[in-house]
């Protein structure tokens, strides 16, 4: 585990710094996870960390992809695991579920939280074999290793947010109150059926370049039923005018940030990188006006995608999904001590 030593608090009064998040330094993460294959189209990445405090452990969901084959029908994500780790350095698997658990075309970023009485949620975003549509699933059990994809109860799709898709959950328990962001896309106007038809054709809406995608927000009191509240991370008008997915949160006090995920265009396709966001009530989110993503790889296309952020005692974990050298992504951690200050999720 690669440890930074110099202290990352909330920066002091004296330097007049508000709420700033500490930043990392890519390359010096740790590998935690490898992709399926050593070349472009193979990664391992989407993760969504939880601390266990009865078990004093570390669980990560992750997601396993393959190259896309036969327009989306074969390759693309075909496993959601969680992983476990005692020491925030090594990581082992303890469970797994193929796509077909789920009669999916693709699996997508998962999302694990835990409850106030210790069970594992697992927020699982598919595209369906029977309508090409992305929603998002819940599977709930005692511990991640008896998570049973049988079991699966779909709790948000794209007719219950009048949307052609709804993905990539990120999910925070905010003062009693279940808040879900989730990455979704527009029907066009008028609902165009030949945009339609080319939006939906591979099983993939997002990718498509037909519209923007943004980020939505759904808020439930139970975890299980959820109440769609609309966009609340519009796409911008430069490098994050195609998307805007929300992949993390953090509370920097007076206010929240946010890191979210951008791309200018449809190309290069799966090739984001990270940016900033701030929000004084988890509905308006104001943009810290970078010109472009903030951290990037130094190789592949400079893909830096999927950061999430997880406090655990004094140190801020981070794992994200990094363009290597082949072109495949792998997944990382970096951690930073957070001094007296500190920050709180």
């Amino acid at each position: 585990m690669t440890v930074l030593t110099s202290p990352a608090s909330l920066s002091p009064g004296h330097r007049k710094s508000v709420g700033e998040l500490p930043i990392f330094e890519p390359m010096a993460g740790t590998v935690i996870a490898e992709p399926p294959g050593n070349e472009e189209g193979y990664w391992v990445g989407g993760p969504s960390p939880v601390f266990d405090e009865n078990s004093q452990k570390l669980y990560l969901s992750i997601r396993r992809r393959t190259k896309l084959l036969e327009h989306g029908r074969a390759g693309r994500g075909g496993e959601t695991a969680i992983l476990e780790s005692a020491d925030g350095e090594t990581y082992s698997e303890v469970w797994k579920a193929d796509k077909s658990a789920f009669e999916a075309l693709s699996i997508e970023k998962s999302c694990l939280v835990q409850t106030s009485d210790g069970r594992f949620r697992l927020y699982v975003s598919y595209t369906a074999i029977f309508d090409y549509r992305w929603r998002i699933a819940m599977i709930e059990a005692d511990t991640p290793a008896n998570l049973d994809p049988a079991t699966a109860k779909v709790v948000l799709t794209s007719e219950m947010t009048g949307t052609e898709g709804v993905k990539d959950p990120v999910i925070y328990n905010v003062g009693g109150l279940w808040h879900m962001f989730a990455n979704c896309c527009p029907t066009p106007e008028a609902g165009d059926p030949g945009r339609l038809n080319r939006m939906h054709k591979e099983g993939n809406a997002f990718v498509s370049g037909e519209m923007p995608c943004p980020s939505g927000l759904a808020t439930s009191h139970d975890g299980i039923n959820w109440n769609w509240q609309g966009v609340v991370l519009p796409t911008g008008d430069g490098w994050d005018r195609y998307l805007a997915r929300f992949t993390s949160l953090i509370h920097t006090p007076p206010f929240f940030t946010c890191i979210y995920d951008g791309r200018p265009n449809i190309g290069p396709a799966y090739c984001e990188n990270p940016g900033l966001a701030i929000s004084f009530d988890l509905r308006t989110f104001h943009k810290l006006g970078h010109e472009r993503g903030i951290l990037r790889s130094p190789h592949g296309r400079g893909g830096l995608r999927y950061v999430e952020a997880l406090i655990v005692g004094t140190d801020l974990f981070y794992f994200y999904e990094i363009a290597r050298p082949d072109f495949a992504h792998e997944l990382r951690t970096i951690r930073m001590p957070l001094g007296a200050g500190g920050l709180s999720i």
